[in-house]
């Protein structure tokens, strides 16, 4: 593997709405493009009561990159009528990445609480079938995230980069994608070659960054900055650029003691550890 570059600016890097979730989208439009970032990635909660074709143009005109839309997902429901309100809201967050201008929708796929992994994992499949059509007319990518296995209960059945790689198979559709999100897949001693396989099949979408703490205090809302924690970042952003990756790095951080602290200091630990770290 070749050895990865230290990162000399700030012209990769996206940032998370959710990252810094007591801002307001406007403001964290205007914090973002203040302090050098290149690209933002927008969260639906983000859009409430606003005009998605309004914000897109308001981003565009700060200088940032609109990135992606996070998220859909969230296909697998015991009934048939969750299933299809399932789509239809896919359908919208579709049409939310058009207006906003976003060629990638993140998809968190989902699963019920004692319902088979299979069964979640057929219908994730079905799921994004479905929405595939409107996918292609708006010329928008799905990426597939896998989720650590410890939300394979309720928030995702498909918890490592085989699997993902398993529903790109059958789904084969050049709009369908994976999204590497380090936080989830850094223990697994299969990544070298999943990536690799990622790159070849041309899949590899989306690459987003945080660290694991240890000990951690909240499986999702416990994520530290880059470095803070155990994940080598940077050997795995060496195999995301050595697949051929060369989008942004997307800083993804649930974090409830960051959200209460003072947000402009917080983005500026954000570029900080950006640089120093990953």
């Amino acid at each position: 593997m070749t050895p990865v570059a230290p990162l000399t600016d700030l012209s990769r890097l996206c940032v998370h709405t959710v990252t810094t979730k007591p801002w307001a989208i406007e403001t964290a439009i205007e914090k973002y493009a203040a302090a050098g970032v290149s690209g933002i990635t927008v969260w639906r909660d983000a859009l409430e009561g606003r005009d998605p074709v309004q914000i897109g143009r308001q981003i565009r005109e700060s200088g940032l990159e609109v990135v992606s839309l996070c998220r859909g997902g969230f296909f697998p429901s015991p009934t048939e009528a969750g299933r299809r309100q399932a789509i239809d809201d896919n359908r919208r967050a579709i049409e939310q990445a058009a207006g906003l201008g976003a060629p990638l929708i993140v998809l968190v796929c989902g699963a019920v609480p004692g319902q088979p992994l299979e069964t979640s994992r057929g219908q994730i499949i079905d799921g994004i079938a479905a929405i595939l059509p409107d996918a292609e007319a708006a010329g928008i990518r799905l990426a597939i995230e896998p989720l650590h296995p410890l939300y394979a209960d309720d928030r995702s059945a498909i918890n490592t980069m085989a699997q993902a790689h398993a529903a790109c198979d059958r789904l084969d559709h050049p709009l369908v994608g994976i999204a590497v999100d380090v936080y989830h897949v850094w223990w697994d001693d299969t990544l070298p070659a999943q990536i690799a396989l990622a790159g070849e099949k041309n899949r590899l979408f989306a690459f987003h960054i945080c660290d694991w703490l240890t000990p951690t205090r909240h499986l999702l809302t416990d994520r530290g900055l880059m470095g803070d924690g155990r994940i080598d970042i940077r050997g795995i952003r060496a195999m995301v650029e050595s697949a051929g990756f060369r989008g942004h790095h997307e800083v993804e951080i649930f974090s409830t003691q960051w959200w209460e602290s003072d947000q402009d200091e917080f983005l500026s630990r954000i570029t900080s550890a950006y640089l120093g770290q990953s």
